[in-house]
């Protein structure tokens, strides 16, 4: 014979303030972890969807990302002629050569500087990325000190805004646009003219090659054609490959920390839902006793206290979940580890990451309960009674 589930429920809602306090912990807890999981997968979905998987990113072998790479003009031009490029709707061949620098910019109301990433364009530059496009102001001059802004750079960095200059390269540069990239990186961006922002940091080398295939099985060919010219030491990859690329380092730092802070704050919520049900073990021990006498077994007295164990957890898992979601709401950012560049990304809740919190908090109500569930269901009827 089964112990009713309403039992249980109403034994929690009796011990009021002791339940909320312990569903509050685990809710912790779960948004700890949660948080954490939502950040490093908003900051790999950001980069991931900076990229294509209909373009290809030319790059110095060994480099990891454009910031650290070399590519000299007369290699840039080998490439640019492969027959595999997709011709563009403006003329010639679908693809740009382009150079990556990094600046010092402060913040908006702050003097603290940190890292912006300029990406010198060409003329195809904007083609290959069809989600960037202009929302104010227009496209800079070809041969100008004119410039475009992403809009969080435009937002929150000074001079960054539709009108105002930045001055970096020893030349002031004008910002004539804001672009607006969606959850790329490139919104993290200022793009300038290629060839001006080589005269003005005097380098003699493109950072990458981007350029799309006519199609996606033409990859192979152009890797393989890359590798055995001994006039080219480059490396080929797929856009979206060579961004998710650049997110696994620091994704897997923001979960490893995650993962750690976890670990910690779980023990004192364990810790405190087994002190909850050890304490209503102690105060319903006459009620244990009668439930035997009555012809309940061992096992449904297990499976009762484990009831209102596995409630806990599941209740403060779905309340830490549900503040944890409200952090979609909101833009962060922090330094690539790869370009040491900031990126501006937002929280992502996932369904694989609902499921994976929603079964940790479980997993504590479980460990929490099992112990003072043991002890319930090991009462002997003669003595419950008598201590009751």
């Amino acid at each position: 014979m089964a112990v009713p589930i309403a039992y249980s429920v109403k034994n929690l809602l009796a011990r009021k303030m002791t339940t909320i306090l312990t569903i509050s912990g685990m809710a912790l807890v779960v948004f700890v972890f949660a948080s954490i999981l939502m950040m490093a997968e908003g900051l790999r979905q950001t980069l991931v969807e900076t990229g294509s998987p209909d373009n290809v990113v030319v790059i110095r072998k060994g480099s990891e990302s454009e910031v650290q790479s070399g590519i000299e003009r007369e290699k840039a031009y080998v490439i640019e002629a492969f027959p595999e490029i997709a011709p563009s709707g403006k003329g010639g061949a679908l693809s740009a050569k382009e150079i990556v620098v990094l600046i010092n910019l402060p913040r908006r109301g702050e003097e603290k500087e940190s890292h912006v990433q300029v990406r010198g364009i060409g003329d195809h530059s904007l083609e290959l990325r069809p989600q960037v496009r202009i929302v104010e102001g227009g496209m800079p001059r070809s041969g100008s000190n004119e410039i475009i802004a992403g809009r969080q750079i435009a937002e929150r960095f000074q001079g960054g805004g539709l009108g105002e200059a930045v001055r970096f390269g020893g030349r002031e540069w004008r910002i004539v646009g804001v672009f607006e990239a969606g959850s790329t990186g490139f919104s993290s961006e200022i793009w300038a003219d290629a060839d001006q922002l080589m005269q003005a940091f005097r380098r003699q080398a493109y950072s990458s090659v981007i350029f799309r295939l006519r199609s996606r099985d033409l990859l192979p060919v152009v890797q393989n054609r890359i590798e055995m010219d001994p006039r080219l030491t480059l490396d080929a990859r797929q856009e979206n490959v060579y961004y998710a690329q650049q997110s696994e380092m620091m994704a897997n730092f923001l979960r490893i920390l995650g993962i750690s802070l976890t670990v910690i704050f779980s023990l004192g919520a364990v810790i405190g839902a087994m002190i909850t049900m050890y304490a209503a073990v102690s105060n319903r021990t006459a009620e244990i006793g009668t439930l035997r006498a009555l012809g309940y077994q061992q096992r449904s007295i297990l499976a009762a206290f484990m009831t209102e164990s596995i409630f806990l957890g599941l209740s403060g898992g779905i309340a830490g979940l549900l503040f944890a979601s409200l952090l979609q709401l909101f833009t962060i950012s922090t330094v690539n580890f790869q370009t040491f560049s900031e990126l501006a990304f937002r929280f992502t809740l996932t369904p694989a990451i609902f499921l994976e919190a929603l079964a940790f908090s479980l997993v504590m109500g479980l460990a929490g309960g099992i112990l003072p569930a043991l002890r319930a269901s090991r009462m002997k009827i003669i003595e419950a009674l008598r201590t009751g």
